[in-house]
């Protein structure tokens, strides 16, 4: 039986890093603001000759096939007053396999999380006060190695992102559909390797950021529950 709970509380720790990874990059991949940014940082609009108001058609359209049931996606635009049809072949085609990874990591944030629930309500509603104290030190301790792991990833962006984009696209993808013409395909046109590194820049601060807020909250509470032990 004390082997289980230590095993429960390790997968607990484990689990904390990817669950706040896959949630920072969850919301991101949701976020018109964010496509909106990297179009104006970046002069998108001059780049592809779409007007603004079709680079948030653009955006809401993207956001949409991730998250629908289609398998590929059709994305028509207004360019120089004519209907456009956005993507080539090849990049609806890739297009199919970044959403299998947006899936993936909608699954793997919903496995985490109700392992994260089911552990943390089980500890909250168990009798014994030590157990609280437990599920507190297991989210200081997952929320220090969420913020080694962001660290280490984040060194590792300033330093050499492009072999890591690199390592990234190799690992993720069985085809080469990702190496796009920056100059005729849309695609790279609208989200360029320099927003992709601000997009993956803003999944480890956000990380980030959540390891500090719940390692933060849960370090109150061992401070406040050891300072009234002590009284």
């Amino acid at each position: 039986m004390k082997f289980l709970a230590i095993t429960a509380k390790w997968v607990f720790i484990l689990c904390l890093p990817i669950l706040l990874l896959t949630a920072s990059i969850a919301c991101t991949l949701n976020s018109a603001w964010l496509y909106k940014y990297g179009f104006d940082k970046y002069d998108v609009s001059s780049t592809t000759g779409l007007a603004d108001s079709e680079l948030e058609k653009v955006a809401v359209g993207l956001i949409g096939y991730f998250n629908s049931g289609e398998e590929y996606i059709d994305l028509t635009v207004i360019k120089n007053d004519k209907p456009f049809v956005l993507f080539n072949q090849r990049e609806i085609i890739h297009l199919k396999d970044v959403k299998g990874l947006v899936w993936l990591d909608y699954w793997v944030l919903l496995g985490t999380l109700i392992y994260a629930l089911v552990y943390g309500g089980v500890s909250l509603f168990w009798h014994k006060r030590q157990y609280w104290r437990r599920l507190a030190w297991g989210v200081v301790s997952g929320s220090g190695i969420t913020l080694a792991l962001m660290l280490a990833l984040g060194l590792g962006m300033l330093l050499g992102f492009d072999q890591l984009f690199l390592q990234f696209h190799l690992l993720s993808f069985a085809n080469d559909l990702w190496q796009l013409d920056p100059t005729s395909d849309y695609l790279m046109m609208l989200v360029p390797e320099s927003f992709q590194y601000d997009v993956a820049l803003l999944w480890t601060l956000g990380t980030a950021v959540g390891a500090m807020v719940l390692g933060g909250v849960a370090g109150g509470y061992l401070l406040f529950t050891r300072s009234r032990a002590t009284l």
